[in-house]
């Protein structure tokens, strides 16, 4: 995915770009990415682009992504601006749209490599509301997209006004300030998980700073003011112990949103990273994605036209069966009616037979 090597520019963890797969984004920052291929002897079949969600980075997708390559899928994702080993000052944006337009470039970079093959979005958390602002900005680009625990409502016990008010002071005169930790153990219910999150050395482990609070709130509100004009093909997955994200706002977005394909799976006492709990679960998870993402490959793809065709084809049928109807019983009535004038002239005829005997008695 390198498209520029720069040997002066090295990554957060000292490592120079010229060694690692990156992008330079539109403001000339480095991105790392990072690509799972499929073994020589599978084809591949479809892509998939991965956004992580915040203070994470996307080396922590590789159990989904081995589950999807397997299959044909070739998968792909980076570390947002300010994350992992991409360039930024940590944990922190300007703008949220700026996430948006680097998932964009992305997409663009992979559909140009690989064109004809459909490309699939995957978000989770944070990375769910850059998901669905990336497709409701170039819907055509992409075929589907699966939504794991996505940021797309403001807890209410987390974010009260004085709290709110605080972030976006902080945000406009400390944006490096830090407002909110997240805490491990509400990750996964796996001890494991816990654990290998808490020691991730590419994880941000501090608090979350004001200014990319503020962005994220704004980025929700975008998802918001725009959810009644949704149309594209939607996965969203949820677990209803999430001490994260809100479940209500999954349930709102599938509520609301117009799709035609469209689907809510709710997973009991599951916690945030739904693809990262406990074994047996994690496992379900990432099939379900597989699963949903295999039924779109493999549908053929609808004849533009078709469903009016056969509307107005049907009416045809209706139009001309009525039409017989009407003919039917005309030809009957003016059966009926020939046969009532045969009468009334076989009775007329009778009577001017017995007039003209009476007239000659």
């Amino acid at each position: 995915m390198t498209d520029v090597k720069t040997k002066s520019a090295l990554s957060p963890q000292g490592k120079p770009y010229d060694e690692l797969s990156h992008f330079i984004n539109a403001d000339g920052n480095h991105i790392f990415t990072k690509c799972w291929e499929p073994s020589a002897d599978v084809e591949t079949r479809a892509l998939v682009l991965i956004a992580h969600g915040i203070s994470e980075h996307c080396g922590r997708y590789d159990p989904l992504a081995e589950v999807l390559v397997a299959k044909g899928i070739r998968t792909f994702a980076h570390d947002h601006l300010g994350h992992g080993q991409s360039e930024g000052a940590r944990i922190d944006v300007t703008d949220f749209n700026i996430f948006v337009r680097d998932v964009l470039q992305h997409a663009g970079m992979i559909k140009e490599k690989h064109s004809g093959l459909p490309l699939f979005l995957i978000g989770h958390s944070m990375g769910g509301t850059i998901a669905i602002l990336s497709m409701n900005k170039k819907p055509t680009e992409f075929a589907g997209c699966v939504l794991i625990a996505a940021a797309t409502q403001i807890n209410p016990a987390e974010a009260t006004p004085f709290r709110l008010f605080l972030a976006k002071a902080s945000a406009y005169m400390m944006p490096q300030v830090g407002i909110v930790a997240i805490e491990p153990k509400w990750i996964s219910r796996y001890p494991e998980e816990v654990e290998d999150y808490a020691n991730d050395p590419l994880n941000y482990h501090g608090k979350v700073k004001a200014r990319i609070s503020v962005q994220v709130l704004k980025g929700i509100d975008n998802v918001f003011k725009s959810i009644d004009s949704i149309e594209w093909p939607v996965l969203i997955l949820h677990g209803d112990k999430d001490h994260l994200v809100l479940l209500e706002g999954s349930k709102v977005m599938h509520e609301r949103i117009k799709s035609k394909d469209k689907t809510l799976k709710i997973y009991p006492e599951h916690f945030h990273a739904l693809h990262r709990e406990i074994p047996e679960d994690a496992e379900k998870v990432r099939k379900d994605i597989l699963n949903w993402i295999e039924e779109r490959i493999d549908r053929k793809p609808e004849v533009a036209g078709e469903e009016e065709t056969n509307e107005v084809t049907t009416e045809k049928k209706e139009s001309e069966k009525e039409k017989k109807v009407e003919e039917t019983k005309e030809e009957n009535e003016k059966a009926e009616l020939k046969e009532e004038m045969k009468e009334i002239k076989e009775d007329e005829s009778v009577k001017d037979e017995e007039l003209e005997n009476e007239n000659k008695e």
